[in-house]
């Protein structure tokens, strides 16, 4: 499996971990099990991303930034929570800015 795909399992794992945090602090306490479980194989993914090659400047910035990003629009549809216009510019503000790193790294 190349780099990439591990990076875009560790956002995955990144994501639905904070999801169920959210989940969790409504008071269902089962959830901090998922929350546990996200964040462990997230960092999993991320340390087979730097193994297979990805610079760590590239995966943390990416990793970061696009967890951000999905976390806020999926929090919008599965809690209801607000998404407001000036989100939005932030968010496509972090979509530029990683494809701003991936074409800075020169690969």
């Amino acid at each position: 499996m190349s780099g990439w795909a591990f990076l875009a399992l560790a956002i995955g794992s990144e994501v639905a971990g904070t999801l169920a945090l959210r989940a969790a602090a409504g008071g269902r306490n089962l959830w901090y099990i998922a929350v546990a479980v996200g964040y462990l194989l997230s960092f999993v993914f991320l340390s087979l991303t730097l193994s297979n090659g990805v610079g760590l400047g590239v995966a943390y910035g990416i990793w970061a930034a696009t967890g951000v990003a999905l976390t806020a629009i999926a929090s919008r549809c599965l809690f209801g929570e607000a998404l407001t216009r000036m989100m939005g510019f932030g968010i496509a503000l972090v979509v530029a800015g990683v494809l701003l790193i991936e074409i800075g790294s020169g690969r």
